[in-house]
């Protein structure tokens, strides 16, 4: 269920974060009116994608249920998770299309609450519906539907008070000039969400044919890249979080072609994600044993994989938490073509493919360094120009 929950989200984020960059942009230009129809069309169109992502999965269970590994001894219960999952996708869709948007009104708190609320409430209903009512993984599944259902009208409650934004009927149609201004600014979001999927299959495709013909085996190396992923995504969300944070600021003084503040911003913003990319590899590379200790305790050869892997795996974090904020920032400035720059399949997906041919095994661990330097590269080219525009 896990990559089709991706590609839900992938498609919520394409509609919110684009509207998100190209409102706050029109504010900056004080074009409230195309402001508000990209909000209304992106409420809209974040409905019917989700009703027709919900029902092509509802369609096509029994295959995509087998394609992602569904086996005759868990087939029942991931047919059981996969129906109350699918009812709640069009709820989901507009719940994290809806997020940004409130941001670019000026809400960041409390686009930030109605998250935090429907987590906790999945957090807190879990227990109560597998342990309390007995409802096994039915009950897992509608825990995280109510905490998205809490999202959800969060959102609706917060488009009825709104700060700046003045919706009426007409701002929800479906125009074709408005969607064309925003759905390619959100393309970077989408496209960093369906690559993760691909470079994720990729990197654990070659984990178990190199892994099996070294002293690890297969099962080590992919218990160990999924700790690792886990402690890399947290770093990452918080690089996107912050760079995500400075879009509707970005956005608005780019559009109001305040220029300089816009610079200013840019580079207060790669500094910290800089710092924060050296805070995170040294933990990750002082730390590695403690860190996998928190997933639990194995061999002594797990244990001389994990460290391996933290240390030469995570080497480059400082340069991928530029470059993620990078390519938002290019997105936050309405620029599309920049913004879609995404390493995962463009550098990824090909270098953990070749690699390993050369290096085995460890060659899986290289490709992550060597695409966030070459991507790096194309991140710096990128900054200095902006940086010369932004000058002028």
């Amino acid at each position: 269920m896990f990559p089709l929950t991706v590609l839900a989200l992938g498609l919520a984020v394409m509609i919110g974060d684009g509207a998100c960059s190209y409102v706050s942009i029109c504010f900056g230009r004080n074009q409230p009116e195309n402001a508000n129809r990209a909000v209304g069309s992106a409420v809209t169109l974040s409905v019917l994608v989700g009703i027709a992502a919900a029902v092509l999965y509802a369609v096509f269970q029994m295959p995509l249920l087998t394609l992602f590994g569904a086996t005759e001894a868990n087939f029942g219960y991931a047919k059981e998770y996969f129906t109350c999952i699918t009812i709640g996708i069009p709820i989901y869709v507009f719940g994290q299309a809806i997020n940004p948007i409130i941001r670019s009104d000026g809400s960041p708190q409390f686009a930030m609450f109605s998250m935090l609320a429907g987590a906790a409430a999945n957090c807190i209903l879990d227990p109560i519906a597998i342990f309390v009512l007995h409802w096994g993984v039915m009950g897992a599944a509608a825990a995280t539907v109510a905490g998205q259902v809490i999202t959800a009208a969060m959102g609706v409650w917060y488009l009825l008070h709104t700060k700046v934004l003045r919706l009426k009927a007409d701002d929800f149609k479906l125009r074709g000039k408005i969607l064309g201004a925003y759905l390619p600014l959100g393309l970077c979001s989408f496209l960093a969400q369906i690559s993760l999927v691909i470079a994720m299959a990729a990197t654990n495709n070659m984990l178990v044919r190199y892994g099996a013909s070294s002293k690890y085996g297969a099962d080590i190396p992919l218990t160990v890249l999924g700790i690792v992923m886990k402690v890399f995504q947290i770093i990452i969300s918080i690089t996107i979080g912050m760079a995500a944070g400075c879009i509707p600021i970005v956005g608005y003084n780019y559009g109001a072609q305040q220029l300089r503040r816009c610079r200013s911003v840019l580079w207060r913003l790669m500094g910290a994600e800089f710092l924060l990319g050296v805070l995170a590899l040294l933990i990750t590379q002082l730390f590695p044993r403690q860190i996998i200790g928190l997933f639990g305790s194995e061999s002594e050869l797990y244990n001389e994989f994990a460290v391996m892997t933290f240390r030469v795996y995570l080497c480059m974090l400082p340069l991928a938490t530029v470059n993620k904020a990078a390519f938002i920032f290019m997105q936050a400035m309405g620029r599309p073509v920049e913004s879609a720059f995404f390493r995962e399949v463009l550098l990824a997906v090909p270098l953990v493919m070749l690699l390993p041919r050369a290096f085995g095994l460890m060659g899986v661990l290289y490709s992550m360094p060597v695409a966030d330097i070459l991507t790096f590269f194309a991140s710096c080219f990128v900054l200095l120009r902006t940086d010369r525009q932004l000058r002028k």
